[in-house]
């Protein structure tokens, strides 16, 4: 899976504003290149936490998956607690290459994170962005039914 595939896949559930910073936009430097999804269908970024994020660099205290490699990116996911005890309960490994693990820093909020997906994690990817879309849409009814 390329950075553009999983921007095109996830661009195409309905609702979702992407959102890609970079220089000249007001944005902070250090997300220039990273890649924000939201559940947006007004196509206002909500005063929420993205569903899922890619990020193309190790951030402070985030350097875990070894992104200052040529090419590496890495997909995190908002799973849900019962994706993420899915996931993780089984085999709690280091971060590796195309393998589902528990995000380095969010782990404890139920993210999820693939460090350069590959034909391995594929499925697995398309299929926990679609429940992170599910969630954040679930979320912003309830909310906006308050």
């Amino acid at each position: 899976m390329t950075m553009d595939e999983i921007i095109e896949f996830v661009a195409g559930l309905d609702g979702v504003l992407t959102v890609r910073p970079a220089p000249g936009d007001g944005s902070p430097e250090i997300s220039w290149g990273d890649t924000f999804f939201y559940y947006a269908p007004d196509g206002v970024v909500p005063r929420a936490q993205p569903f899922a994020t890619i990020v193309t660099k190790d951030y402070p205290g985030d350097d875990t998956s070894g992104l200052d490699r040529p090419d590496a990116f890495r997909v995190n996911i908002a799973a849900g607690e019962q994706e993420f005890a899915r996931w993780t309960a089984h085999d709690p490994h280091p971060p590796a290459d195309d393998t589902v693990t528990p995000h380095p820093v969010y782990g404890t909020a139920n993210w999820l994170a693939v460090t350069n997906p590959g034909p391995n994690a594929d499925p697995a990817v398309r299929d926990l962005l679609r429940t992170a879309h599910r969630l954040a849409r679930t979320r912003r009814t309830r909310r906006a039914a308050l």
